[in-house]
């Protein structure tokens, strides 16, 4: 059976005329009585008694009506979900983004994209990098935003922008009088960082023993929050990406341009190299893609 055949069965049925029906549908009397026989051949027996004068339905036929009126209607609301997703009417978007650009960026990129499809829902994962990395990867999610992967495969990235490691310091401290510091400055604040495996304390730590500066922790933590209250209490120094400024400053903690060396990293958007994103999550790749196309033009 397809809904070709029922949606025919159903107007003889409902009209018992198939000249009726056929005036209905916008079909040749030809085409009808085709599609109809077929049917009964599908299904292996009559549908209709007719005469010259009368259609009736067979017992058979009688039972098949209410099936094929049901299966008709499942068809035509999940024809017409299908086409509010691909024209953005509704849908599901599931990403995950690492902390500092969930709380800082992505509400930015969600407000632009509720604007343009108010039907459709998220559902955001605020994680650290490296689930983002493994629920793109298992197709937990379609979409990550995080740091450039070192390794691509399975994972493809569209780089955003570059993002800077900036100085974070104790408001009271000598330090906060200066307008920029460098690393040989910061280090004799004694280091609060990240605990392994954060993607920012491995970062910091390749880029720093390429530079012979030797990485000196004093605490180590899993949180940002935490690392900014502990620098904001006086504890030490740190340096976070300035994706984390505005939540540092919030908690009390002074931001200042960090400089010999500069790392940063690129930050973008993460998704499976070998599969087709939803039309809901494209449409949040190209609002992405866009938004920071305008920042850096």
């Amino acid at each position: 059976m397809n809904p070709r055949q029922l949606r025919a069965f159903t107007v003889v049925a409902q009209s018992l005329s198939f000249v009726r029906a056929g005036e209905a549908l916008h079909m040749s009397q030809p085409a009808l009585s085709l599609s109809i026989r077929s049917l009964e051949e599908a299904l292996g027996g009559a549908l209709f008694t007719r005469t010259t004068r009368q259609v009736r339905l067979t017992p058979e036929g009688a039972a098949l009506l209410p099936i094929a009126q049901r299966l008709l209607a499942d068809w035509d609301n999940a024809s017409e979900q299908l086409r509010q997703r691909f024209a953005l009417q509704r849908g599901h978007v599931s990403a995950a983004a690492m902390p500092s650009f969930a709380g800082n960026v992505l509400p930015q990129l969600m407000l632009e994209y509720r604007r343009r499809h108010p039907g459709i829902q998220f559902a955001i994962h605020d994680v650290i990098h490296e689930d983002v990395l493994e629920m793109v990867a298992s197709g937990r999610v379609e979409i990550g935003f995080g740091f450039q992967p070192e390794t691509q495969h399975p994972l493809h990235f569209d780089a955003l922008f570059r993002d800077r490691f900036i100085a974070v310091v104790s408001r009271k401290s000598t330090l906060a009088r200066y307008k920029r510091v460098n690393w040989s400055q910061l280090m004799t604040g004694g280091f609060i960082a990240l605990q392994r495996p954060s993607t920012v304390r491995t970062t910091l730590e390749k880029a720093l023993r390429g530079h012979g500066i030797e990485f000196d922790i004093a605490y180590e933590c899993h949180q940002l929050a935490t690392v900014g209250q502990m620098v904001a209490a006086g504890l030490g120094v740190s340096a976070v990406p300035a994706l984390c400024a505005r939540q540092m400053s919030a908690l009390g903690a002074q931001c200042l341009p960090l400089t010999a060396p500069i790392i940063e990293r690129s930050v973008g958007l993460i998704r499976r190299a070998d599969a087709e994103l939803s039309t809901a999550a494209r449409a949040l790749r190209e609002i992405a893609i866009a938004h920071f196309g305008k920042r850096r033009s």
